[in-house]
């Protein structure tokens, strides 16, 4: 997958919201010769995941509405209760994508834990059910656990996220 540099990233930034180690991206990016010297608008391959474009899923998640909604080919299939960010630990606007899973992280993360490409975030289960449709949340996106469960098993890594108002 290929990553556009934005203004203010780092070389060791992207390597961590991508969950890559440094010299993987760098193995991956013959050209940079010095990892100090990247710049906005540069094109960095990120090892290991396909194409967000190559996979015909796609997450909308509505923060106002607390929804997931999840499409194939640009119709959405499904739509899901979720639990968003508090007032000060907002779940974060913007484009993402899966970039990693982990199956039973334990505490509060339920059954099921997807990895946003934004170091810290992702879309996990819960072991407070009650939570779903507020908004109570580190920034995290809740799901029921059986909810969540369905959606690792439909979507890949590299699946586009798109996190709205």
């Amino acid at each position: 997958m290929i990553h556009i540099v934005k203004a203010g990233e780092t070389l060791n930034m992207i390597a961590g919201n991508y969950r890559r180690r440094l010299r993987e991206i760098l193995a991956a990016n013959p050209s940079i010769t010095n990892p100090g010297a990247i710049y906005p608008g540069q094109r960095i391959r990120i090892p290991g995941l396909p194409e967000p474009q190559s996979i015909p899923y796609s997450i909308y998640v509505s923060v106002g509405s607390k929804t997931l909604s999840l499409s194939r080919n640009g119709r959405v299939i499904k739509t899901y209760p979720i639990a968003t960010g508090k007032m000060l630990t907002s779940t974060p606007i913007g484009d993402y994508i899966i970039v990693n899973r982990e199956p039973n992280p334990g505490g509060p993360f339920g059954v099921m834990w997807l990895s946003l490409s934004k170091k810290g975030y992702g879309i996990h289960g819960t072991n407070d059910p009650s939570s779903i449709g507020k908004a109570v949340s580190k920034g995290c996106i809740r799901m029921f656990n059986k909810d969540v469960l369905e959606l690792a098993r439909t979507v890949p890594n590299g699946t586009r996220v798109t996190i709205r108002p």
